[in-house]
């Protein structure tokens, strides 16, 4: 039987704005703690999804006033958004540091981890054997879920949109969606809105993928072809385009050029689903859930980089239900034995030694990869 590392995990209150979900809930807490690991949680982490102190202790875990007292304590540290620039400060090298890092749009959070020396691995950039992102795909289903009750509620006339209902009404046309890429996120933002019953067409470059949203869908959507052409096409007609393409760690492709923007209806909507990775409209900039949207050319942005942090309670869930599993094989191993045994683990390696270990994060920032 092997021998279990006993690892003790750190989980810090998030304090990106408007950020309420934590890395760890108490069930994931006391799973760990059966497994003999310790888990050390900032006063008030929870709070927000209503996961209190208490609960925290009743799973087992030991509770400290401050992020630098966890920071202090832990040898892993588990989080779900990028760490700002004073918990950069806090890591060293003995750190294993376990959470979305998003480093192809952010160089100065790369050097900040690379400067650390801890081990960094990135939610987004761990794969299954099926080749997807399994620690992505949650936040992936819950922010295309979302984009669509966004954009309904963006096209509202008291919202500044088009006065457009999505599902229309007998006698009178819905609006017309377009969803630019038909990877999870887009699947999920179509079954939304085909459950509202708009118009929804789903844009991709991969044929076969778009043969297999034929088949799911049905009649229910159309698919069209990712070219230029297309997309400019379908940006003019469009009531609601939701950006939902992406490159595994690297910067999102820009597909909607401002040129293209100015041929959208006045008070049309665009949700950006791809900004933490940089965004796919040339338009978009990065907004908060306390001020979401912002208008160019006449259209309605909103291009929040945390959407699940608004459902935060079933984003934490859905997030830990992928997480518990990864983290309880880094907790059990420590991370030079974890990343050696699983190769699907290890491609979530993004700084390493103070280096870059991750080619297409290395790629965008214009980075050498080391070895």
């Amino acid at each position: 039987m092997r021998k279990v590392n006993i690892m003790r995990i750190g989980v810090p209150k998030e304090v990106k704005n408007n950020e309420y979900r934590v890395g760890l809930t108490p069930p994931s807490v006391a799973e760990l703690v059966a497994a003999g690991h310790e888990v050390i949680v900032q006063t008030k982490a929870g709070n927000g999804i209503d996961f209190h102190d208490r609960n925290y202790v009743a799973a087992g875990a030991r509770i400290v006033s401050t992020a630098a007292e966890v920071f202090a304590a832990a040898d892993m540290i588990v989080k779900v958004k990028e760490p700002q620039p004073a918990e950069i400060e806090l890591l060293e090298p003995r750190h294993i540091l376990f959470t979305y890092l998003h480093l192809a749009a952010d160089k100065a959070q790369a050097e900040g981890l690379m400067k650390s020396g801890a081990t960094c691995i990135a939610y987004e950039t761990v794969t299954s054997p099926k080749g997807g992102l399994p620690l992505l795909k949650p936040m992936s289903e819950v922010a295309g879920r979302m984009s669509i009750q966004v954009g309904a509620h963006y096209l509202e006339k008291e919202q500044g949109g088009r006065g457009v209902l999505l599902g229309g009404v007998p006698g009178v046309a819905p609006a017309k969606v377009a969803i630019l890429g038909g990877g999870v996120a887009g699947v999920n933002a179509a079954q939304m809105a085909v459950g509202m019953r708009a118009d929804v067409t789903i844009y991709d470059i991969n044929n076969d993928r778009l043969a297999e949203l034929d088949m799911f869908f049905s009649s229910q959507i159309k698919t069209a072809y990712a070219s230029r052409a297309a997309i400019a096409a379908a940006v003019a007609h469009a009531h609601l385009v939701i950006g939902a393409v992406l490159v595994p760690g690297a910067a999102a492709p820009r597909l909607v050029t401002r040129e293209m923007l100015k041929t959208m209806k006045r008070g049309s909507v665009l949700v950006d689903i791809a900004i933490d990775q940089g965004g796919c409209f040339e338009t978009s900039r990065v907004t908060t859930h306390d001020n979401p949207v912002f208008v160019e050319e006449r259209v309605i942005h909103y291009c929040v980089a945390n959407m699940p942090g608004a459902v935060a309670r079933t984003s934490t869930f859905a997030l830990n239900n992928a997480t518990l599993p990864f983290a309880m094989r880094l907790a059990n191993l420590g991370a030079a034995r974890a990343l050696a045994e699983d190769r699907y683990l290890a491609t979530g390696l993004n700084v390493a030694d103070g280096k870059i270990r991750h080619q297409a994060v290395a790629d965008a920032l214009n980075l050498s990869c080391g070895s």
